[in-house]
């Protein structure tokens, strides 16, 4: 029996390595990024009051998620890059809660 694959690597269809993303994908992915851009841009002109922050920051994780998952490839990726994707995403978490946490505790206080 002759071996075809001298190196004994077991090649899968789930592979990451091997999937091709179309470029029409890719271009609607920018098209969507510029449309969120745009509408970033329009939504700072705009005075929301106390929502101009969380519309803003919702645009902005809309946008991130798009560049993580298309143009980092972490759509296709393995299971392992998923976990330090969330992993990291975790921490920021906590370190955007410990960073709120005492801000919103100390007691402000004006002097003058």
């Amino acid at each position: 029996m002759v071996d075809l694959n001298p190196t004994h690597e077991v090649q899968s269809h789930k592979d990451p390595q091997h999937h091709v993303t179309s470029i029409g994908v890719y271009l609607g992915i920018f098209a969507a990024l510029m449309v969120l851009t745009t509408l970033t841009v329009f939504v700072s002109g705009i005075d929301f009051g106390a929502l101009s922050t969380p519309i803003a920051l919702s645009i902005a994780v809309v946008k991130a998620t798009l560049v993580i998952l298309f143009f980092m490839h972490v759509r296709h990726s393995t299971r392992l890059t998923w976990c330090v994707v969330l992993g990291s995403f975790f921490f920021l978490g906590v370190l955007f809660v410990l960073t709120l946490s005492d801000y919103l505790s100390r007691a402000w206080i004006t002097h003058g």
